[in-house]
């Protein structure tokens, strides 16, 4: 409808009131959310991370978020959902190292580089102590079953990334044939996760790091 100026307005058929397409309502759909979701994220990543899945209640997301429980439902759905985000952000974030490690062009120096940051990202003094994927691993309960199979199969195929990196090695001659690439895989996932439970339980840098000289002290060499 237009008024006298030729400008669109309001209509009214049959007694009701209507808005012309592309109208208030759409307005209304399309405006912007009051909340930064990069923000939200980062303190969802951190209490997470500090506290796990169980240990942290929507109450606790919703008051360290500055927003209410509709607005987390309506950007991210439920728990499970923003928690996953949360997640995939810490990995592209404070566990980015992990994927830059896998990149490098010798085993030893992805072992190395991999076990340093994880030593690294788990005792800075700016954020919580440890792992955010295996402090998840540690406290979710059965109940949680689809966060907690969601962990596990990340931590799977962390497993089998290394396991095919270091398949390659072996194709390069960088690596001895009678190497179990699997063991070996599973070996330095396992000690990264330890490091990271150790750093949460209190104990610093230099020691986690000592921890690490001693194990790549012991790398197969041809």
């Amino acid at each position: 409808c237009r008024g006298m100026d030729g400008s669109e307005g309001r209509c009214r058929e049959g007694g009701e009131l209507r808005f012309p397409q592309g109208g208030s309502r759409m307005a209304e759909r399309g405006r912007p959310r009051a909340f930064d979701e990069d923000e939200v994220l980062d303190v969802a990543m951190r209490l997470f991370w500090d506290h796990g899945f169980d240990g942290t209640s929507m109450s606790d997301l919703t008051e360290a978020m500055g927003i209410n429980r509709r607005s987390v439902y309506a950007a991210f759905g439920n728990k499970e959902a923003l928690f996953t985000a949360a997640l995939e952000r810490y990995l592209a974030g404070p566990g980015a190292f992990v994927d830059k490690a896998l990149a490098l062009p010798t085993a030893r120096e992805v072992a190395e580089s991999f076990l340093r940051g994880t030593v690294k990202a788990a005792t800075s003094s700016d954020r919580p102590s440890g792992c955010m994927m295996v402090q998840s691993a540690l406290t979710c309960s059965d109940a949680t079953g689809a966060v907690r199979s969601d962990v596990a199969a990340r931590r799977v195929a962390g497993v089998d990334a290394f396991r095919e990196r270091f398949d390659r090695a072996q194709v390069d001659g960088d690596l001895p044939a009678d190497v179990d690439t699997q063991a070996l895989a599973s070996y330095i996932v396992a000690l990264s996760n330890g490091i990271a439970v150790q750093a949460n339980s209190g104990i610093g840098r230099a020691a986690l790091s000592r921890t690490v000289e001693l194990a790549l002290s012991t790398w197969p060499s041809g």
